[in-house]
């Protein structure tokens, strides 16, 4: 094994192990009394088979995602021609040989196996191909290994969200999470999972930067948080938190046995891009899973039926969904804030079990604990919207149009990250939606004409910065002052 060399796994698709078990079984079948013939000493044991010299790689199979010691069929010829030079005799090319579709498209370590010491030497590097396998299959979105680690139980799934200043890409302003510990859960008989008591969630606001840094672009809302109550932390002491959190659900790191941590984000980028930045540690075997690459995964596999555009258009192959398009085609209200990190976080975790899990429970939306922030003067963040924006919005498309209603999933054709779109209209417009329900003027040329009033559309107000806050404020104190005064200069039996 002192030679490297490496080889195209391309061809390389018969089990060595499964070959000779192969000819044992055909000698059987056919009654082949190989034990008197003179060739007969390579089928003694596995151990004699292994004395050809075979050339071998190590692979994990496409489907099953199962590690095997492989070889090519011009080597089981080669091993075949050797027994009619030396003896004389033809032993045909037996077809139950089981043969594996590798995963793997780069070059392999060539190792040459002559006795049972080499070979057990090679197969302990299985488990590693199949661990890094099984990495690359899941953060890809395959629907069968994602399935499989829900299906084992073993696992905790964490979700989160980080919220960071427009200004200052170093200012990490909130940060949320929410897991799900399946094998604590099935062991006290609680699954599936209810999101409601079985989630543990979290979020936090860096102390410093509350009502402090406004972002405009993509306004956050830190006082929005659904799910729990927010809570603040110095700066200093988040990553701390971060790393103690993630810590407390993680196993050792290994080369050979995935950690019962997945972590799990909606384009998983900027997230391990920030924890990164933090200097987070995170162990080697830690799975990492993108809903978006996985729900993209299950509509160009046909697994999610057919899907169409708000223009009515079918959705293209290969285009991902935003977090509040998912939510929304799952069913869940998408009107609560998602530019808050804890809500963000929570939700995801639940669009995850929801296209796992169907049936999954969906917990009833409530008013967020910050609500209470929006009785602050105007001048202040704005850190939650109005209550309006909870509300539902208006029809945009009349019945019998053949579109889909307001708030169909937005589409991202390419695969591209919705970031990227997003970044892209602001930079166009300067001014975005930050719901799925939220349009632009030229989103409804494809909608009979709408009555506006002062040049909105009716049904909700749209706020993104301090100013509109302050605006709305004047406003309402305004037609307060107006019944007021009307009210003094009229007589009481007007009414």
């Amino acid at each position: 094994m002192s030679n490297f060399t490496l080889v195209d796994p391309k061809g390389w698709d018969c089990d060595l192990q499964s070959v000779y078990s192969a000819y044992m079984g055909h000698f059987q079948l056919h009654n082949v009394t190989w034990y008197e013939r003179s060739w007969g000493v390579f089928f003694e044991s596995f151990e004699e088979f292994l004395t050809f010299s075979w050339p071998t790689i190590t692979v994990t199979d496409t489907w099953t995602g199962r590690g095997h010691i492989v070889v090519r069929m011009s080597s089981v010829g080669a091993f075949l021609k050797m027994l009619k030079t030396r003896f004389g005799e033809t032993l045909p090319v037996v077809e139950n040989i089981l043969r594996v579709t590798p995963f793997e498209t780069t070059q392999r370590h060539l190792r040459t196996i002559n006795d049972y010491a080499t070979y057990k030497k090679v197969f302990s590097t299985v488990p590693a191909a199949v661990l890094s396998a099984q990495k690359v299959h899941v953060r890809n979105g395959e629907p069968k290994a994602i399935r499989e680690l829900w299906a084992s139980k073993d696992k905790t799934f964490l979700a989160l969200d980080f919220e960071w200043s427009e200004r200052n890409a170093a200012s990490c302003i909130e940060w949320g999470y929410a897991a799900v510990r399946c094998n604590h859960l099935d062991t006290v008989g609680a699954w599936p999972p209810d999101p409601e008591p079985n989630y543990r969630r979290g979020h936090y606001i860096v102390a410093e930067y509350v009502d402090k840094v406004h972002n405009r672009l993509r306004p956050s809302f830190p006082w929005a948080y659904a799910f729990g109550e927010s809570q603040m932390i110095p700066k200093a002491k988040l990553p701390h938190m971060i790393q103690a959190i993630i810590s407390s659900l993680l196993s050792p790191d290994s080369e050979t046995i995935p950690n019962t941590l997945v972590l799990v984000a909606h384009g998983t980028t900027g997230d391990l891009r920030r924890l990164e930045e933090m200097r987070i540690k995170l162990p080697h075997n830690v799975l990492i899973l993108d809903t978006m690459a996985f729900e993209r995964q299950l509509y160009n596999t046909g697994q999610r039926g057919a899907m169409q555009e708000p223009s009515g258009k079918a959705r293209e192959a290969g285009s991902s969904l935003s977090l509040p398009a998912l939510l929304q085609s799952l069913g869940v209200d998408a009107q609560r804030v998602l530019h808050n990190a804890g809500n963000a976080a929570y939700t995801t975790l639940l669009a995850l079990q929801l296209l796992l899990d169907p049936d999954t429970k969906v917990p009833a939306p409530r008013m967020p604990s910050g609500v209470a922030a929006m009785l602050r003067a105007p001048g202040r963040s704005p850190s939650m919207p109005p209550g309006i924006a909870f509300m539902p919005p208006p029809a945009l498309f009349p019945p019998g149009m053949g579109i889909l209603p307001t708030g169909s999933p937005v589409m991202f054709p390419g695969g591209a990250s919705p970031d990227a779109f997003a970044d892209a209209a602001a930079a166009h417009s300067k001014r975005m939606s930050y719901f799925p329900n939220h349009r632009s003027v030229s989103d409804h040329r494809l909608t009979p004409p709408i009555a506006s009033h002062n040049g909105r559309l009716p049904g909700r107000q749209r706020v993104s910065s301090v100013n509109d806050v302050s605006e709305m404020g004047e406003q309402l104190a305004a037609v307060n002052l107006k019944n007021r005064t009307v009210g003094a200069n009229t007589s009481p039996h007007s009414r």
